[in-house]
């Protein structure tokens, strides 16, 4: 019997009020059979991000927000986000509307048909791309990230700083208590923190340019991602 709900997509946001009508509008469409809804965790915006969320849950129960105080990261955003749902699977998704969702139900019938655990929507493969990088400085810093992250863990993906993915959630609650909940790129610490190998396979996806509000990448989000590498390679 299929669950009430059968996706739950969680959107950690910043700062991004002008993108959420959007992108629920987005999934909205894409999503036209699928039971499904978003959760969006906001680390407590001066926009007015969680007024737009309220507005949009007033008249559509599939779309509600976590309003963090005193707690901020995206990490700790998706594991908050994440908990408080029962779907059997997990989408994790920037609100920045770069993620293209068309990826979406091509993971979903991956993870359906169990031909993986976990399943990333990845910039480096076939049909993939990173033209919404906003600049060559960002593009380089992002090729750095993830060409230090592919040394140190032996992570069996190409995209490893990517910030769109699919999972089981019975595998997600698996992993839960060995996270950090640290810093901004939580899917390498999943896979890093597993106790058994994670099957994972990937989906390209074009990444769009943001055509609102301004990106949360530099190089405090690199240091962070370097560090939680640093700690894995020493553990391992």
């Amino acid at each position: 019997m299929m669950a009430v709900t059968e996706v739950s997509i969680i959107v950690p946001c910043l700062n991004e009020a002008d993108n959420i009508f959007p992108f629920v509008e987005a999934i909205k469409n894409i999503f036209c059979d699928v039971k499904w809804e978003i959760i969006f965790v906001d680390d407590n915006s001066s926009d007015g991000t969680i007024h737009n969320i309220r507005q949009i849950s007033q008249e559509d129960p599939r779309v509600r927000g976590i309003l963090r105080l005193n707690r901020k990261g995206l990490s700790s955003a998706v594991i908050e986000g994440a908990l408080s749902v029962s779907s059997p699977y997990i989408a994790v998704m920037d609100g920045d509307l770069q993620h293209d969702e068309a990826c979406l139900p091509s993971m979903l019938n991956l993870l359906r048909a169990h031909k993986a655990d976990l399943v990333v929507a990845s910039r480096y493969i076939d049909g993939g791309g990173n033209e919404g990088l906003s600049s060559a400085w960002r593009r380089g810093l992002s090729k750095t990230g993830i060409k230090l992250a592919i040394k140190l863990s032996h992570a069996p993906i190409t995209d490893p700083m990517s910030g769109f993915f699919m999972i089981k959630q019975e595998i997600f609650d698996e992993i839960v208590p060995s996270l950090s909940g640290k810093g901004f790129k939580i899917l390498l610490d999943l896979i890093l923190s597993s106790k058994n190998p994670l099957s994972i396979a990937e989906v390209p996806m074009i990444f769009r340019k943001r055509i609102y509000g301004e990106s949360k990448l530099g190089i405090p989000v690199l240091l962070s991602f370097a560090m939680m590498l640093t700690k894995a390679a020493i553990k391992r």
